[in-house]
């Protein structure tokens, strides 16, 4: 793809815990309409790395720029109204909420914030698109796996992100739903969304990304395309070892 400036520059971007050094001096920009997937082996720093870009976690140093906006220290709200959006590792929905108040939800904390019936006609067209149309009035309890993390997807997309991060959104699945996932991702990317991927399945990376950083260690051991940096001899030694 051709490059273009970027979106989201990250600079020098660290994160220590007492002692612990789980994210270590990480650089690295994502342009507008690029998918950038960061891999890794586990305990790498790779959902610390999407943490502090969302806000959850305050770094140590270094500097997180989006569209030329400082957000290095502002809370996850202020980033949100940004328009960084994102899913979790571990699913969270709101249990208390209908299937379709999760989404209005999404919408109504937005960068660009939609309510009544706006909000309620953008949420019905997120759940067609992700395949909740037809469960739009259940609790979010008697989902099933795969469908609360397409409605955490569709609500991360109610408030129309200028960046997506999707922090290891395909984990879990069956073989059947890991298809139906990447083609959902897929397709986010054929419409040219700004993405950041966490992801272990390689399948995923490959079809998906333009580009990728490797993180070992809380450290940056490589960033190119997919093809690239998975035949770098680094990055193999980093998830399989020396031997």
């Amino acid at each position: 793809m051709t490059r273009s400036d970027p979106i989201l520059q990250i600079a020098d971007l660290s994160k220590k815990f007492g002692g612990l050094v789980a994210v270590d001096a990480m650089s690295f920009d994502v342009d507008e309409h690029e998918v950038m997937g960061i891999i890794g082996p586990n305990g790498s720093g790779k959902s610390t790395i999407l943490n502090l870009i969302s806000g959850a976690l305050k770094p140590t140093n270094g500097r997180i720029v989006l569209g030329g906006q400082d957000l290095t220290l502002l809370p996850p709200h202020r980033i949100a109204r940004f328009g960084v959006a994102r899913t979790f590792q571990l699913v969270r929905v709101l249990a208390n909420l209908s299937v379709i108040e999760n989404i209005i939800a999404g919408a109504a904390f937005a960068h660009k914030p939609r309510w009544g019936a706006e909000a309620e006609q953008g949420a019905l067209a997120l759940l067609e698109r992700v395949g909740l149309d037809t469960k739009k009035d259940l609790d979010v309890g008697s989902l099933t796996y795969i469908d609360q993390k397409r409605l955490e997807l569709a609500r991360a997309l109610a408030s129309d992100p200028e960046i997506l991060l999707l922090d290891e959104w395909l984990a879990g699945l069956n073989p059947s739903e890991l298809q139906i996932g990447i083609k959902l991702v897929s397709d986010l990317r054929q419409e040219g969304r700004t993405i950041i991927l966490v992801e272990h399945v390689m399948d995923a990376i490959r079809s998906l990304c333009d580009r990728c950083v490797v993180v070992s260690s809380g450290k940056k051991i490589a960033e190119g395309t997919p093809g690239t940096v998975l035949s770098d001899p680094e990055v193999i030694r980093a998830y399989l070892g020396d031997d």
